[in-house]
C-alpha cells in the first residue's frame, strides 16, 4: 500500500479525536469535506481543489493541508460525506426487497451527486460508510445458499446496474431522459429504414415501459439471484 493510500486510510478509519483541552481546531474534516461536496455539486469533481475548498472556508491553501495532505485524499473525504449511510434494513424486508431499496437509494445518491460516478472508480480505499453499503447485499444475502463470493459479485452486479443507468441520466442532463435522448437520436434514422430495421422500429414506437431501465434490469438481476438461491436450497440436504 502507498503512502498515499496510507493517508486515506488514516482520514477515513483513524480520525483524530477532539481534544478535551485547549483551544478547539480551526477546522474539521467534516467541514472540509462538506465544502468540497459543495464545489463538486456546483461546478463538478475537475472544479475541486485545495485552492478552492480552501477559499470557500476562508482559510488559506496550506492552512488546509495540516488536516488533509492533498487532493485525492479530499476527494476521499468528499466520497465519504456524500455517499453517507446505507438505507435501513427492517427485518420485516425479505432479501429481495432490501436489494431494491439499497438501488433505489443508491440512484438517488448518484443522482444527487453525479460527480460521485467518476470519484468512485477504480481501485481505491473504501470508507466506513461505502463499506457499510457493501455489507448490507452481503448480509442480506447471507444465508441463501450463496457463497462468500457470489455475495461480493451480487453487490458488484447491482451497482454495475445502477452506475449504467445514472451514467445515462447523468448525460441525458438535469431535464432529459436516457431513453428519450435515444429516441431523438435514432428517431428518425430508423423511421426512414423500418424495412432494414423492423424489430427496432416496432419497438421504438412502443411507448410503454419507457423510462423504467433501473427497474426493468434491477428485476431481472433479482430474478436471476432468486433462481439461483431457490436452486441451491432445494439441494441443501434436510437438518
Amino acid at each position: 500500500m502507498g503512502e498515499a493510500a496510507n493517508d486515506t486510510v488514516r482520514l477515513l478509519w483513524e480520525r483524530p479525536a477532539r481534544p478535551t483541552r485547549g483551544p478547539k481546531p480551526a477546522l474539521s474534516l467534516e467541514r472540509i469535506a462538506a465544502a468540497g461536496v459543495e464545489v463538486a455539486d456546483a461546478e463538478g469533481l475537475g472544479a475541486v481543489s485545495m485552492q478552492k475548498v480552501a477559499g470557500l472556508l476562508d482559510f488559506t491553501k496550506m492552512s488546509l493541508y495540516r488536516y488533509v495532505p492533498g487532493k485525492a485524499e479530499l476527494v476521499a473525504l468528499m466520497v465519504e460525506s456524500a455517499v453517507g449511510e446505507p438505507p435501513a434494513a427492517p427485518d420485516a424486508l425479505d432479501w429481495r426487497e432490501q436489494l431494491t431499496a439499497w438501488a433505489h437509494h443508491l440512484a438517488e445518491t448518484f443522482a444527487r451527486h453525479p460527480w460521485l460516478l467518476d470519484a468512485t472508480l477504480g481501485p481505491r480505499v473504501l470508507g466506513p460508510n461505502e463499506l457499510a453499503w457493501l455489507e448490507r447485499v452481503v448480509a442480506a444475502l447471507d444465508g441463501r445458499g450463496l457463497s462468500g463470493a457470489e455475495r461480493m459479485d451480487a453487490a458488484v452486479l447491482l451497482a454495475g446496474h445502477v452506475r449504467t443507468i445514472a451514467e445515462q441520466a447523468r448525460a441525458a442532463g438535469p431535464d432529459g431522459s436516457p431513453e428519450a435522448e435515444l429516441l431523438a437520436a435514432l428517431g428518425t434514422v430508423v423511421h426512414r429504414h423500418a424495412d432494414r430495421y423492423p424489430a427496432v422500429a416496432a419497438a421504438m414506437a412502443d411507448p410503454d415501459g419507457r423510462d423504467q431501465a433501473l427497474d426493468f434490469g434491477l428485476a431481472r438481476i433479482l430474478d436471476g439471484l432468486a433462481a439461483l438461491i431457490s436452486r441451491r436450497t432445494a439441494q441443501e440436504p434436510p437438518v
